[in-house]
């Protein structure tokens, strides 16, 4: 492994990049702080094409129908290139027309700008385009080319984390506005209901952006579906093994959201605390999106009944429902609490420096205590690539662009962009035969990725080293984030706990039982930001 050192800077953007975190997330949801630009509305005849099955309940959202995304793609310069009514691609394909399935509402709605640059900054740097705006990927991009063939923007969706409305933006930007390749999405019943989507239509190539459902590779397993990231399970693995030996837990009770992803991370961290000898004794799952979590709180058992508590909380609800716990349980001692991707230091801004000794499972990039040059290169690309960016990280506010870049939503749909410029060179271009020379390439590659190499199962899922961190205090008595370990090659099946045999991981589908996993033992401990293997 490259040597890796240690980046003031980057941990001190990683404290302000978290600090912010919550307050992005909510803005999605907040007129006033709306990203800059606004999705296109959804096709009128946009039907649920198989969404119920992923089981996501339709909130009511309203889609937006303000204005349009899109609108600003339209100004890179794409044209219909000859595309059907419809959509489809054909036998003649000669230009990619890329949509992107971001997140403009719901409680991830704030990242909208960052998901929708981070596909873009793949272009920018790896395939000569240029961003229509300095301050917003918003406005698509011009003069994007791979081996002779154009990659042009075609449509930004609008999604808002439900099942219902992914399904009638993916249908939007395929069957409507023309694309045949789509990146995206962020959040995982979206990712569920695209996966399906993809079955039904095999001429349009889908490469997941960030969301993290077991269910969209390892069972729907859709042969144009390709997922470079981790799923939401395999970014807790190593956690429960650490807070089981090293943290001395014995047992846990587990409080996620009630939908795909909640189900997937809260099965990955059970599935490591079980097969070291822990047992979990209570779980609690209030829906996406709660804003009371004082009756969730009251069903865990107190303090005294448990060693720890496990929280897959996410966007608006992380700090609400700790909060919660504080006013229902009393004290909250770092030491007792640890949670999935969401728990940040950004916690004692409202919880208090208490919350330090908890740790923290890992997702797409390594914290901001490790660096490589690979990584400062990719940080310092995207700082060029736009003067700022008002990304969820900043509060929606214009900051640094490598804020949003250093983050892993935004760089789940960099890997994205980064594989299919890195397909488009393998195989010279050839979009012929339903992409089938495309689709060949990006089973079989290995990104050169900024956070590391990424490679394809024979499910498209990747398998990704991830890392265990924690919450500590530094020298001025702030909480910030320390990297603890890495952990090596998970793969989705988790060490042989899941295949497509086992049913996918719900409420109460989330096995426990004591097995060998291949990272136990086998952790590489982190010192100073330096893996020490």
């Amino acid at each position: 492994m490259t040597k890796l050192f240690r980046s003031n800077r980057l941990l001190a953007l990683l404290a302000i990049l978290f600090a912010f975190a919550l307050v992005g997330a909510a803005c999605g949801n907040d007129d006033d702080d709306a990203a800059p630009s606004q999705p296109a509305a959804p096709s009128d005849d946009a039907g649920d094409d198989g969404a119920a099955d992923d089981g996501a309940a339709d909130d009511g959202t309203a889609p937006s129908d303000d204005g349009a995304a899109d609108d600003g793609a339209a100004d890179d310069g794409a044209t219909d290139d000859g595309a059907a009514d419809d959509g489809a691609a054909d036998e003649g394909d000669t230009v990619v027309r890329l949509g992107i399935m971001a997140e403009c509402e719901g409680a991830f709605g704030g990242f909208h700008e960052d998901v929708t640059a981070g596909a873009v900054f793949a272009l920018v740097r790896h395939a000569g385009a240029t961003p229509n705006s300095s301050t917003t990927a918003l406005e698509g991009f011009s003069g994007a080319e791979v081996a002779g063939v154009p990659i042009e923007l075609v449509s930004i969706g609008c999604g808002d984390d439900t099942a219902d409305r992914a399904i009638q933006e993916i249908r939007k930007i395929v069957e409507q506005d023309g694309a045949n390749v789509v990146i995206g999405p962020l959040s995982g019943d979206e990712g569920i209901a695209i996966a399906n989507y993809a079955l039904d239509h095999p001429e349009v190539t889908f490469i997941n952006g960030i969301s993290g459902a077991q269910d969209s590779t390892l069972h729907v397993r859709a042969p144009n579906f390709f997922r470079f990231n981790g799923d939401g399970a395999q970014w807790n693995a190593g956690i429960g093994d650490i807070l089981y030996n090293d943290a001395g837990w014995r047992t846990a009770a587990v409080i996620a959201d009630d939908y795909g992803f909640g189900w997937t991370s809260a099965a990955g961290f059970v599935a490591d605390f079980c097969a070291a000898g822990g047992e979990i004794v209570a779980q609690v799952f209030p829906p996406l999106g709660t804003t009371d979590y004082s009756s969730f709180v009251q069903q865990l058992p107190d303090p005294d009944e448990v060693d720890g508590y496990f929280w897959v909380v996410g966007g608006t609800g992380t700090n609400a429902s700790l909060e919660a716990f504080l006013n229902a349980k009393g004290d909250l001692t770092g030491d007792q609490h640890a949670g999935n991707l969401f728990f940040s230091p950004a916690l004692a801004e409202a919880l208090g420096t208490d919350i330090a000794g908890a740790y923290v499972a890992g997702f797409a990039t390594l914290p901001g205590d490790v660096s490589t040059p690979a990584i400062q290169a990719y940080l310092a690309d995207a700082d060029a690539a736009w003067e700022s960016l008002a990304g969820a990280l900043s509060g929606n506010e214009p900051a640094a662009p490598s804020l949003a870049m250093g983050f892993g939503f935004a760089y789940g749909y960099y890997s994205a962009g980064l594989a299919l410029v890195t397909a488009l060179e393998q195989v010279d271009g050839d979009l012929s035969n339903n992409h089938a020379a495309l689709r060949e390439a990006l089973s079989n590659i290995t990104l050169d990725a900024p956070y590391g190499p990424i490679s394809l199962d024979e499910n498209r899922q990747a398998i990704v080293d991830t890392f265990v961190a924690r919450l500590v205090l530094n020298d001025d008595g702030q909480v910030v984030q320390e990297t603890v370990a890495i952990v090596p090659g998970v793969d989705q099946t988790f060490g042989g706990t899941y295949s497509p045999d086992t049913a996918p991981p719900e409420r109460d589908n989330t096995p426990c039982e004591v097995r060998s996993l291949p990272w136990q033992g086998n952790l590489i401990p982190v010192v100073d930001g330096v893996p020490q293997n």
